[in-house]
């Protein structure tokens, strides 16, 4: 009786690399009302009231905060949004992103 070989079957999947995180950066500035910060934190961030209170008061405090890691593209996207919305009303209000080590 014949013997039956079985090889090993290879998969031939490519792995795919998950995207490298980026951190969203409040820096601190002495002109932008707190209560606005606040508002852009919960509309561009969806954070709640107190989230939103406690990244600007470690912010004001610290001099930065982190307010959210998100894939490089989407990080970019919302520091610019923010920092926008400060430009549009005459805040020097600022976000910036730094990949996450």
């Amino acid at each position: 009786m014949p013997e039956t070989i079985v090889k090993p079957r290879t998969d031939t999947r490519p792995q795919v690399e998950r995207p490298k995180l980026h951190k969203v950066i409040l820096l601190n500035d002495d002109f932008t009302p707190r209560e606005f910060v606040v508002r852009v934190l919960k509309a561009e961030f969806r954070l709640s009231e107190d989230q939103a209170y406690r990244v600007m008061i470690t912010a004001h405090r610290k001099g930065v905060c982190v307010v959210a890691v998100f894939p490089k593209d989407v990080a970019e996207t919302k520091a610019t949004r923010a920092t926008d919305a400060g430009k549009a009303k005459g805040y020097p209000l600022r976000f910036t992103t730094e990949p996450e080590e």
